[in-house]
């Protein structure tokens, strides 16, 4: 596991020099800190740093072929590089490392940009090919690693981060509104838009290609049509299912350093503890985290989990000073980001990091077995699609503005004019509530249609029903752009390896292709996933318990100890005139939160990260020019605030 960086420039006279390269690695060093590698050869420059997994003491990077034409630096895992290694010796292919960073070296050799159909696994990679001067840029199918570019004045700039690039070229640092709308919208910033106008996000299953000063960005891969696919008979399907999630399960096991899992207590990871429990001849190490608050703790079905499958279990009850660390997180993170479970992802990938540098997680379940409440409460409302098109708008432009906004059920009848599609768009976006209370300027919003994209990824989805369409939809914005995000930031902020097995392509493939009464029975929600869980050996009491997910006591801190905070940052003159607050609109959401009228967290969080951020990451960095790197603040063990 890695961070990569790197510049590539269309003039061949344009020299790259080791420094640069080297400070943009600099920017990363919390991705790798076991070891660093620099290519410089004229107009190109290729850097990375190294958390050593495989091939400990042989793995250096960047990577070369036999007559050193081709270069690679990467990130990620291919857990098939055995089998492809066997294919590519036959071939005559000659290697000198025992890594699975050479194999894509050869194999594009033998393939050239289509080499990356053949992996399997998690990877972003920058390939120098020197014959024909062209870079390649690749990002796995589902967005589990990051790599992100700009395109400017004739060169290429790109990194596993945004860090790597402003800590050599701080002028990209001009935000770009339009994404920062959809942050304030969804909570996160969706591919391929970054905060940042210049710099872009390689979307999952895309390359790119930069020769003779052109770029060219295609996809390579996608999610198959869903639904084609019924098993005869229930035990058929749990049998092909618990095949194939042992074995990308097994493959994942793959480490020349110590492995774990992290647990929560939910089915999706206690499933994978249980395969991986199958699969050891040791007992597996699992990490759980907990708080004193009994409503949000859910350390006692992990460690329930735990002592049925006799793992190695270390489990930290929380007691954290919440100001401290959310200051900290966001001094790192290079975007805004919304998702507050991101402080018990790293909390716990801290607790990891202590015993284990690789963690298998459960994430991914709820995006292809339909796990979110959300599916359920949108697919119950089509009860109202009897209403007609027209009577819906003529509410929504004649009548609804002129109702009393006090008025109880206002905000649910507009929902309920609105086509299915628009309305699901809705229920996750901020924006109802943008619409009663105006929290954000009407400059900033002004011709901006944020759910557009939402509601494009529902129409194009290969799926003829609605449960498949919204699988499609979270799977190629919420999955990469929130859960993936977040694990990776994480993890990687404590050198830790976070490794999917549920978002193996080849299982996730198999998945789609289920009919989706297999993932949603009546009201059973993730129908076929809980009965593998039953089926290896979960407790029942974890399995079909309330689902909690990464939870944290939010409103709690919201109302006590980032209280202050909250008061001082997003009524502060600088916040309001940045522009992008409509200061009346806080204000409203402040009293009625703190006078209990409705709970607002979700949405006083989501501001008071933005807001964090501006002053944390995007201020320091104008003011200085410059990206610290965060070895300092993070250590190899992972401790941190």
């Amino acid at each position: 596991m890695c961070g990569i960086a790197g510049i590539v420039s269309a003039d061949p006279a344009g020299r790259i020099e080791p420094a640069t390269i080297r400070r943009m690695c600099d920017a990363i060093v919390h991705r790798g800190p076991d070891d660093d590698g620099i290519f410089v050869k004229g107009n190109t420059g290729l850097g990375m740093r190294r958390l050593s997994i495989i091939d400990l003491s042989g793995g250096h990077q960047p990577v070369f072929n036999e007559d050193r034409t081709v270069w690679v630096v990467y990130n990620g895992e291919v857990y098939n590089f055995p089998e492809l290694r066997r294919e590519l010796e036959d071939l005559g292919h000659r290697f000198a490392t025992h890594t699975d960073t050479e194999v894509i070296v050869h194999l594009y050799e033998e393939m050239g940009a289509d080499c990356v159909k053949k992996l399997r696994g998690m990877f972003a990679f920058a390939l120098w090919d020197e014959r024909h001067s062209r870079l390649l840029l690749a990002r796995d199918r589902l967005g589990i690693k990051p790599l992100h570019y700009a395109h400017v004045n004739g060169r290429i700039l790109f990194g596993s981060e945004i860090k790597a690039l402003l800590a050599v070229a701080p002028e990209l640092a001009e935000t770009n509104r339009e994404a920062l709308l959809q942050y304030f919208y969804f909570g996160y910033i969706p591919d391929p838009l970054t905060a940042f106008c210049a710099i872009q996000k390689l979307p999952p299953g895309h390359i790119l290609e930069f020769e003779g000063g052109e770029v060219r960005v295609r996809q390579y891969w996608d999610l198959p049509p869903y639904g084609t696919h019924s098993p005869h008979s229930e035990e058929e399907c749990l049998e092909e299912l618990e095949y194939r999630l042992a074995e990308a399960v097994r493959i994942r096991l793959i480490a020349d350093v110590p492995l774990g899992a992290l647990l929560s207590g939910g089915t999706d990871s206690s499933t994978i503890v249980a395969l991986m429990a199958r699969a050891c001849a040791a007992p597996v190490k699992t990490f759980s985290i907990g708080f004193r608050e009994a409503e949000f703790n859910e350390a006692p079905y992990a460690k329930l989990v735990a002592e049925h499958f006799g793992t190695e279990h270390h489990e930290l009850i929380l007691e954290p000073d919440v100001v401290e660390t959310v200051e900290f997180l966001t001094r790192s993170l290079e975007e805004p980001f919304g998702d507050s479970s991101m402080l018990p992802t790293y909390y716990v990938s801290c607790l990891a990091r202590r015993h284990v540098t690789v963690a298998l997680s459960g994430d991914g379940g709820d995006e292809i077995f339909a796990g979110y409440e959300r599916y359920r409460i949108h697919l119950n409302d089509r009860s109202y699609r009897w209403i007609p098109e027209w009577a819906g708008r003529f509410y929504r432009e004649q009548i609804h503005n002129r109702l009393p906004q006090e008025l109880p059920g206002r905000s649910l009848a507009y929902s309920i004019s609105l086509p299915w599609a628009e309305r699901y768009a809705e229920g996750i976006s901020l924006q109802p509530f943008q619409r009663e209370m105006s929290l954000l300027s009407d400059d900033f919003i002004a011709a901006s249609k944020p759910l557009n994209s939402i509601r494009d990824y529902i129409e194009k989805a290969p799926a003829g029903d609605d449960l498949s369409r919204l699988l499609y939809l979270d799977t190629k914005t919420y999955l990469p752009g929130d859960i993936l995000t977040k694990v990776d930031r994480m993890s990687m902020l404590t050198s830790l390896e976070a490794r999917v097995p549920i978002l193996d392509h080849v299982f996730l493939e198999w998945v789609t292709s289920l009919t989706p009464e297999w993932k949603m029975r009546g009201n059973h929600q993730k129908y076929i996933l809980r009965k593998l869980a039953e089926r290896v050996g979960v407790p029942k009491e974890v399995i079909y318990r309330r689902k909690q997910g990464f939870a944290l006591p939010l409103v709690h801190w919201i109302r006590h100890e980032l209280k202050d905070m909250i008061f001082s940052v997003l009524l502060d003159t600088a916040s309001t005139q940045r522009g992008y607050f409509n200061p009346p609109g806080v204000r409203r959401l402040l009293e009625e939160h703190f006078r209990g009228r409705r709970d607002h967290s979700p949405r006083i969080w989501r501001l008071l990260m933005f807001e964090l951020w501006q002053r944390n990451f995007l201020e320091p960095l104008r003011a200085t020019g410059m990206i610290q790197p965060l070895a300092a603040a993070v250590s190899r063990n992972g401790s941190g605030p």
